[in-house]
């Protein structure tokens, strides 16, 4: 597969290789505030980075690491995985930028994500749910269009499909490509 390229960030398919920065991430209490707790050490993700392998072999699940296009830097992650039928829905998470992203990183790596899944892979719906106190993020989707569903105690649930997408990319264009 290729890497997936927008104006300033890329995305390209996470590596066993990747175990190190991605645990750095996963406990850097400045970034995993509205996270699930890890558990283990670098070597137990690097395990489970090699199983993941196996899942993105199979189209199941997709794990990028988010990197800078002027310096191929890696600035954060991305994952797309919990693929529910015939392509009818997915679910993305496990979204950390760090301190290295470009000014336009979140929005533009969330807009390649509807970009590979929607128009790459051809699902027809997002699924994903927000920690309730993650207010900026809530605040971010709710302005791309997605839809808050229901609530748990802990969560938001939100859904996204193509068209509200498409209505933020062509009113949003300008994040991907030409002038900003």
């Amino acid at each position: 597969m290729h890497d997936i390229q927008g104006k300033t960030v890329r995305l390209r398919l996470a590596e066993s290789d990747d175990a190190a920065y991605i645990h750095s991430l996963r406990v850097n209490s400045a970034l995993n505030e509205h996270l699930s707790a890890v558990t283990g050490d670098v070597e137990a993700q690097r395990a489970w980075l090699l199983s993941y392998k196996s899942r993105e072999k199979a189209a199941q699940e997709y794990y990028f690491i988010i990197e800078r296009s002027d310096t191929g830097q890696a600035i954060g992650t991305v994952r797309l995985y919990d693929f529910i039928g015939n392509k009818e829905s997915f679910c993305w998470g496990s979204w950390i930028l760090d301190e290295n992203k470009t000014r336009y990183a979140a929005i533009e790596s969330a807009m390649l994500v509807y970009e590979f899944a929607f128009k790459e892979l051809g699902f027809k719906s997002c699924h994903f749910d927000v920690r309730k106190e993650n207010i900026k993020v809530i605040a971010f989707h709710e302005k791309m269009g997605a839809q808050r569903l229901r609530e748990s105690e802990l969560d938001f649930f939100f859904s996204m499909n193509p068209e509200s997408y498409n209505n933020f990319f062509n009113a949003k264009s300008k994040y991907l490509m030409g002038e900003s």
